[in-house]
């Protein structure tokens, strides 16, 4: 398998996402080839230096890559993977950025026997979308999930290994079950959070104009993610159905639990209750 400096990327998708890692990969291998299907796209990009070479032709980006990484919504990545196969040379390792692995994994099973697949899902990422919203850095400290397949070489995870920490991200190998369980909590779930309190405080206070002047930056916070892409999260929630509705259930329950404390008006479980939880944030984020 091929090192990563001698190699010759061809990134899928000039969104954050891949964009982003186009600029990251600056410097770090032989050569950074970009396809999107706007050619505006592909010369925004190379004006701003974050690829070598573009192409709005699939079959042309990908026909001498070492390495193909697949940056698009994960719906368009399971078509792209069916129909990439046959175009990769001899060896190819094989890449995607979604954020749901079950699906990836399972159509990336059947792809040619020349081809290496390898499952990736960087945990980073913005609520802006698009190539104006590119930044380099944000791999950086990053953990770099890698699902590799029964049929994934040990040289070709290495070099997806060795990929992630050129970008400045720290490689995690998970298998898809337990990467799409995880995510669903950590990750969709707060999704779906942040998307109930902007609908509460829109069907409440919204038409109050004194409301969105006494915001505070809690608010900002927590419904930040609110503002990602529709898109790209309808298909993540719909890779990752079954853990999400299960992670959706268990939130309820607290829910329901926190509202019968406030209801009951005991001071000393309340403030027990709350106290607890302070407590495991703290021991998740010291």
């Amino acid at each position: 398998m091929i090192q990563l400096e001698e190699a010759k990327i061809t990134i899928v998708g000039l969104g954050l996402m891949g964009g982003s890692l186009a600029g990251a990969l600056d410097g770090q291998c032989k050569s950074v080839i970009g396809v999107a299907r706007r050619e505006d796209t592909i010369s925004a990009a190379l004006e701003r230096g974050l690829i070598d070479q573009g192409t709005t032709h699939l079959v042309e980006g990908v026909a001498h890559a070492d390495v193909v990484v697949l940056a698009t919504p994960v719906r368009v990545i399971l078509d792209q993977i069916r129909d990439i196969g046959p175009l990769l040379p001899q060896g190819c390792l094989l890449m995607d950025l979604g954020s749901t692995k079950a699906d990836v994994v399972a159509e990336m099973a059947n792809l040619p026997e020349h081809v290496q697949p390898l499952g990736g899902h960087p945990m980073c990422g913005k609520e802006t979308s698009g190539l104006d919203a590119v930044d380099p850095a944000i791999y950086r400290g990053a953990t770099f999930i890698l699902t590799p397949l029964p049929r994934t070489s040990e040289a070709t995870l290495e070099l997806g290994r060795e990929l992630a920490r050129a970008v400045g991200s720290e490689p995690l190998v998970l298998d898809a079950q337990r990467q799409d369980f995880l995510v669903g909590t950590v990750s969709h779930l707060p999704y779906l959070m942040a998307c109930a309190l902007v609908a509460t405080a829109d069907a409440t206070t919204s038409t109050d104009p004194a409301a969105w002047k006494i915001v505070a930056g809690g608010y900002r916070d927590t419904t930040r993610v609110a503002g990602s892409d529709a898109t790209m999260m309808t298909d993540i929630l719909l890779t990752n159905r079954e853990e999400v509705l299960k992670a959706l259930d268990v939130f309820q329950r607290q829910i329901a639990g926190l509202s019968r404390l406030v209801e009951s008006g005991n001071e000393e479980r309340i403030r027990t209750a709350l106290s607890e939880i302070r407590q495991k944030r703290l021991e998740m984020f010291p």
